[in-house]
């Protein structure tokens, strides 16, 4: 069994003495882990950092086996280092693609929206992307929400919650009393307007709560990666007002 693709580094690991276990977040493959012969050595392991983009080459006797990989590096995201945000960014990728998608299966369109936060992570305004990569994930995993009118009474004006059970937004007509129990809806995920440093807050809770919902469905009492955390923990206090 044999295949080439292209794709995004996402974790390594040493194996034996000499050398490591990587997973790569390909483009037509998903992601795949393999062996990398000598990953231990430092000419290779300055390679396999998490979010460089590599070509590999899978080989293995039978489909199922762990399989070796060569890799070529095509792209270093070293500039990310430097800057602790963009850091905390890319670990939060990488572990949630660890965390959220099985093993071998393709997702084409999040691969592509993958490549186009990393690459937007050496701007300077990111974080709303970030947000929607997690809203895509959600959606390529099957559990995207419903934003798109009133679960209760079908309007689409004035959408200001979204409901924790079912995904879907909720109007204020359509909230009444109940409005106290709803996540608050940022604007800015409607594309009314850019995302303040406060609904992006709200909006990272949205997300958060149906990922760690779903996902634990899967296995249960599993949290959401701590890299996660860690990101929004340095959001917070990026957008904390500076003691006078």
């Amino acid at each position: 069994m044999e295949w080439t693709d292209e794709g995004t580094l996402i974790a390594s690991r040493p194996f034996g003495e000499t050398s490591a276990i990587i997973e790569v977040f390909t483009a037509l493959h998903g992601r795949h882990a393999g062996v990398v012969r000598g990953g231990a050595s430092r000419k290779v392991a300055a390679v396999l950092q998490p979010g460089s983009q590599v070509a590999v080459a899978w080989r293995a006797r039978l489909d199922d086996h762990l399989g070796v990989f060569t890799v070529e590096p095509l792209r270093s995201r070293a500039v990310l280092m430097g800057d602790p945000l963009a850091l905390a960014g890319l670990n939060a990728v990488c572990a949630m693609l660890r965390f959220a998608l099985a093993e071998r299966e393709a997702h084409p369109d999040l691969y592509r929206r993958t490549q186009a936060l990393l690459a937007g992570m050496e701007g300077a305004d990111w974080p709303p992307d970030y947000l929607r990569w997690e809203l895509a994930l959600l959606e390529d995993l099957g559990f995207g929400l419903d934003l798109s009118r009133c679960a209760v009474t079908g309007a689409r004006d004035d959408l200001a919650f979204v409901s924790p059970k079912t995904g879907r937004a909720v109007s204020r007509q359509g909230a009444g009393d109940w409005a106290a129990r709803l996540f608050p809806l940022p604007q800015g995920m409607l594309g009314q307007g850019p995302l303040t440093g406060q609904e992006l807050r709200e909006g990272l809770a949205i997300t958060g709560h149906f990922l760690g919902r779903e996902l634990a469905q899967l296995d249960p009492g599993l949290p959401l990666p701590e890299a996660r955390a860690r990101l929004i923990d340095r959001l917070n206090r990026r957008d904390r007002p500076e003691p006078t």
